[in-house]
């Protein structure tokens, strides 16, 4: 009889991953700082003609590239003569299961399928859930979602709810929890149980599975305005999606195009607290998650996280709740698309970018996503009345998460908060150094250390050195 008491399961932890992706990262954590990226990206045998022939086969990608004419032409009429970059938006809702996740899952399950593993099983507020449980529907195979969905009163999001709802139509089991650590102890305990397939967000399979959305997004702007792209802007949260897509973009050889990430600005909420938990109103792409997994990606369900946002992301900033509520009513009523929330988020950016931008300059924002009842701007500011949130137009940037949602009264209000990029790579050095003498007090870094850690933050080496040498 295994012991399935937490301790004994997050002891197991390692074991349990290993045989739950086929997959031994051993030889990438020898050492406890550096490891060979590239190499772990290796493991995907597969070229980005074969992701994308796998994806194909089953519905993913190839989504269309709509030009925002509408809104482009909102954001000329705000700007200064010769300002209002075209916006255009790749539409992933077209995805079988509603958003770009699918190309995440399609590529996982592919491989779960290929190893011989008879399920697979996903943690995730939702999105993903569905598309895993939308990828083994096709294949014949088992789906397990574990979901966190309540606070401690029993109460949970519409949005969360709305996943949830999504992923049971697919026909996956779905377990939901309570916010807390048992979301990652009954994801273990499931995946040594079942012994299905661990469809982490965070494995190779998982970010190669995004590489073809850059790449596409390079032959349709190529085709539509004659180059690629001059900004693209990812919604960040977990880091896949931003990585994903700036590595298809790099091997589509857009090496200029300027990688944009963005979230929604919940400052002073936190993630993983019972009372925060139902007092934001966004369930993805948010700072909750994009600052932590920017800062230190490997707080992920594997051993090494594929997803390293540092090593791609040329500039982060912040948007509003209520911007973004606002582009989403500005995306249905002027170009007929009701989308969800996810990639309206990089629309807020993409909008407030665009008039920094001369006309002949083009950015695209890189996903839409599916929207449903529990994603709705009224189902989620009813719920925001709800717990005791104000709701009121005016300034923005008067917005405090947890306490309101301040809707523009204007487009030009609008505007761009930029996270420091330097103070996340700091973070990282720091971080890596810490968790590093926490295994070995003696341990110092050597050139392999700080070579490694300039690629991950795109700091000179001496930089990096600097930073090392800094204790407390």
């Amino acid at each position: 009889m295994k012991d399935f008491r937490y301790a004994a399961i997050m002891g197991r932890k390692l074991d349990i991953m290993r045989n739950a992706l086929g997959v031994d990262y051993g030889p990438f954590m020898t050492r406890p700082v550096a490891f060979d990226y590239e190499g772990l990206m290796g493991l995907v045998d597969y070229s980005i003609d074969e992701v994308r022939a796998i994806q194909r086969k089953h519905g993913v990608g190839n989504t269309p590239l709509l030009e925002l004419r509408n809104i482009t032409r909102l954001a000329r009429a705000t700007s200064p003569k010769g300002k209002g970059a075209r916006i255009f938006v790749k539409d992933e809702a077209a995805n079988p299961s509603g958003s770009y996740k699918a190309r995440r899952a399609s590529l996982s399950v592919h491989h779960a399928q290929a190893c011989g593993y008879k399920g697979a099983v996903s943690a995730t507020s939702g999105n993903y859930g569905a598309a895993v449980a939308s990828q083994c529907a096709m294949r014949g195979m088992d789906a397990i979602v574990v979901q966190e969905v309540f606070d401690s009163r029993g109460v949970g999001q519409p949005e969360i709810l709305e996943k949830g709802r999504k992923c049971d139509a697919y026909g996956a089991e779905v377990l939901q929890l309570s916010v807390g650590p048992e979301l990652f102890y009954t994801f273990l305990r499931v995946l040594e149980e079942t012994g299905y397939f661990n469809a982490s967000l965070y494995t190779p399979f998982a970010i190669a599975g995004v590489e073809p959305l850059g790449y596409e997004l390079v032959e349709q702007t190529t085709e539509m305005t004659g180059r690629a792209p001059d900004v693209v802007v990812c919604t960040h949260a977990g880091g896949g999606n931003l990585t994903g897509t700036a590595r298809g973009l790099r091997k589509a050889g857009a090496e200029d195009t300027q990688v944009v990430g963005a979230s929604v600005d919940l400052s002073g909420l936190h993630m993983a607290s019972d009372t925060d938990f139902n007092r934001k109103h966004f369930t993805t792409g948010h700072t909750g998650f994009g600052v932590p997994f920017a800062t230190w990606p490997d707080r992920a369900d594997v051993p090494r996280n594929a997803a390293r946002v540092l090593r791609y992301m040329d500039r982060y900033v912040l948007v509003k709740q209520g911007e973004v509520f606002y582009m989403t009513e500005a995306l249905a009523q002027l170009e007929g698309l009701e989308r969800g929330p996810a990639g309206n988020t990089s629309l807020a950016a993409a909008f407030a970018l665009a008039r920094e931008m001369d006309e002949d300059q083009t950015i695209v924002v890189q996903e839409t996503e599916y929207t449903g009842a529990g994603k709705h701007p009224t189902a989620q500011l009813t719920f925001a009345r709800a717990n005791g949130i104000t709701i009121r137009r005016g300034d923005p940037e008067e917005e405090r998460p947890g306490h309101d949602v301040i809707i523009p009264e204007r487009p030009e209000q609008i505007a761009l908060r930029d996270f420091d990029l330097d103070r996340a790579r700091a973070s990282l050095v720091r971080k890596a150094a810490e968790q590093a003498r926490q295994a070995d007090p003696g341990w110092a870094a050597d050139d392999v250390d700080v070579a490694f850690l300039a690629e991950e933050t795109r700091l000179a080496p001496d930089a990096v050195s600097r930073l090392l040498s800094q204790r407390d």
